[in-house]
């Protein structure tokens, strides 16, 4: 994958790499879902984050496609459901989305929640490992993973995962788990970047620092995410706001300012902490 003009790449422990910012697509389906796919890549995104239980996989296979740039430039995640844990189900499930994107190989496949109660995450992880020794997958990794979910999958499986996506924004820095991925050489990645429905972006602390750099509060929490080596995935379907969104490379923000938005936490803003929180 090359590097988009306009986004740097952050390198992966496995020997590929992955933009630092992408696009989120929840919710968008339909035509619009694939016309937002398709303005995204033309503005200059290369990453694109679905997954099978957003029910858009078509729509954003059907924008790669439809896009002015080649595949191999792009940087594709989707992810497995809970309803596929195990070893033989997460193989099937890939197979599925795989056809769903229609697309001959996915960049970033990841186990989407952990389960912990079906106890599968680790056979799953295991069919990952084998889907990435295949080729039909580049790199493999989680979403909404514990420290101690992580400190067993490597001790079993002896496979760290690439990236583990989080919950992640000014009300939930993460700072535990920032840290614990940078001691095992695991990039962060923000789901729920700019804290939706939430006044992060309204917040003094955050319309000041905007002012003073002359960007918007949108852009400064999506730098902050920057400045803190994590990947954020905003989601928009208009082209003005995706770009705005991707426009966060040409400033940059002192310690002061990230340890003043990091002052903002607050905690999760929905109940969906990985020990308890199931989806399937």
């Amino acid at each position: 994958m090359t590097e988009s003009p306009s986004v740097p790449t952050i390198p992966l422990n496995d020997g590929h790499s992955i933009p630092a910012v992408g696009l989120g697509t929840y919710g968008l389906n339909g035509a619009d879902g694939t016309a937002a796919v398709v303005s995204a890549i033309d503005s200059g995104y290369r990453l694109l984050d679905t997954a099978l239980n957003y029910k858009n996989e078509r729509e954003v296979g059907e924008g790669v496609r439809a896009a002015s740039v080649d595949r191999a430039d792009l940087f594709v995640t989707t992810k497995l459901p809970g309803r596929h844990h195990g070893y033989d189900e997460t193989l099937a499930s890939f197979d599925e989305s795989l056809a769903g994107l229609g697309l001959d190989y996915v960049d970033l496949y990841l186990i989407h929640w952990p389960n912990p109660r079906v106890d599968k995450y680790v056979d799953a992880w295991r069919a990952m490992v084998e889907l990435r020794r295949r080729g039909v997958v580049r790199s493999i990794g989680v979403s909404n993973f514990t420290t101690a979910h992580l400190d067993r999958l490597i001790a079993e499986t002896d496979a760290a995962p690439a990236v583990n996506q989080i919950e992640l924004h000014p009300r939930f820095p993460q700072a535990a788990m920032r840290d614990y991925h940078a001691k095992h050489g695991i990039v962060t990645e923000s789901w729920s970047p700019l804290a939706k429905g939430s006044d992060v972006t309204s917040t003094p602390v955050v319309t000041a620092i905007a002012n003073r750099l002359g960007v918007t509060p949108t852009q400064v929490v999506l730098r902050w995410h920057v400045e803190l080596g994590a990947v954020p995935i905003p989601k928009s379907a208009d082209a003005s706001r995706q770009r705005e969104n991707l426009d966060v490379f040409g400033f940059a923000l002192t310690a002061d300012d990230v340890a003043a938005i990091s002052a903002l936490e607050s905690g999760r803003l929905w109940d969906a902490d990985p020990d308890t929180h199931e989806e399937f």
